[in-house]
């Protein structure tokens, strides 16, 4: 047996003690269910908001960076339709969401830039942040005070970066408050809508949804979750593109995507997903106020419902009766949400039909019971 580093063992021994030790669930997922060691269970885990992630084909390969020979013509076609989708210049799809942050954070930062970002945001914008080079401010959640008073009194260009929806309380940027600040300021805005892209704003975003669209400098994707497909994407004006072509290492240092993802992701942005959308948003109202009526949740909901426990042991033990109940929802605990403050993050998509709402909140309701 190999050595371990001694700090290891003592370090995974507090992790168990405090409720915070990670497993690995393999299973096998199929729409909105998924069987783990050969149990079918109704899965809110996944981000296929709009439920069709089954249509997805990929019989093609890729083995080299775009840069060099990877640059299949099929990336041109989809990169016009993201660009048009977000009334840009241009768009640049990267192998996944979290690269596309990295890309588009490092390649825009400088010496004499300062990121000012929301306190909850990703742990791919707190990365991207700290390897930009630029000083970076945090602010309060949404809190627009803070915010102004950081960027009044920051040094060379400001940068707000923020989420559209944030991914584990999901709710909304602030973001006509965010487009004055920017605007009294002279900012620019960086915004990253991984969780609202194709779901709001009749499927253009957060910004569309707030018609601010106009007032942001750059917008950061996925093509993972609403879409259904595979990747992320950077969106901007034709230097922001240059900035990156030139200068994002996680852009010129990675293979680039098969063919075949590229060709799927954009036979999606070629449907029409609105009943998809009217779908979600039917489920989100009845699972949002079932969970409300519970007492387990409050206010308008997007379709990320976080039920808060609070304890991390209670939220595993929470997660576990859920299983019980043929319910799949991990906790959500510390390091990716602040200590005390783990939950049930509930994930809801246009896959799922009444009776597996009707037994999500049958298994909610069980679980609080035994709580």
């Amino acid at each position: 047996m190999k050595r371990n580093l001694p700090h290891l063992g003592p370090y995974i021994d507090d992790l168990r003690d405090s409720g915070l030790y990670r497993t690995l669930q393999y299973g096998r997922t199929d729409g909105c269910h998924i069987t783990i060691n050969g149990r079918r269970m109704i899965n809110l885990g996944s981000n296929d908001y709009l439920g069709i992630s089954s249509y997805y084909e990929n019989k093609e390969h890729s083995s080299s960076s775009r840069l060099v020979s990877g640059n299949d013509a099929s990336y041109r076609t989809l990169e016009d339709i993201l660009a048009a989708h977000r009334n840009d210049e241009r768009a640049l799809v990267y192998p996944t969401g979290y690269m596309a942050v990295l890309g588009a954070v490092t390649s825009l930062g400088a010496s004499n830039c300062t990121m000012c970002s929301d306190e909850l945001n990703h742990a791919s914008i707190i990365d991207a942040c700290r390897l930009a080079g630029s000083t970076t401010r945090i602010f309060k959640h949404n809190d627009i005070e803070d915010l102004e008073g950081i960027v009044g009194s920051a040094d060379g260009d400001t940068v707000i970066v923020t989420e559209g929806i944030f991914s584990m309380d999901g709710d909304y940027a602030v973001l006509p408050e965010i487009v004055e600040v920017a605007e009294k300021h002279n900012s620019f805005i960086l915004l990253d809508d991984a969780h609202g892209d194709f779901v709001a704003g009749n499927g253009h975003g957060t910004a569309a949804e707030f018609s601010v669209s106009d007032s942001i400098y750059v917008t950061i994707s996925s093509l993972s979750k609403g879409l259904g497909a595979f990747g992320g994407y950077v969106s901007g004006n034709d230097t922001v593109a240059d900035m990156q072509v030139n200068g994002s290492r996680p852009f010129i240092y990675t293979s680039a995507l098969p063919p075949g993802i590229i060709h799927d992701a954009t036979r999606r942005l070629k449907m029409d997903l609105e009943p998809h959308r009217r779908q979600l948003r039917n489920n989100v109202y009845r699972i949002g106020k079932g969970l409300e009526d519970l007492g387990l949740c409050r206010g308008k909901q997007s379709h990320i419902i976080p039920v808060l426990i609070g304890d991390e042991k209670r939220a595993v033990s929470f997660s576990d009766r859920l299983a019980s109940e043929g319910v799949y929802a991990r906790a959500i605990r510390y390091p990716t949400v602040p200590r005390n403050s783990a939950r049930i993050r509930v994930s809801v998509t246009a896959a799922m039909k009444s009776q597996d709402i009707n037994e999500i909140l049958a298994g909610f309701e069980a679980a609080q019971r035994l709580a």
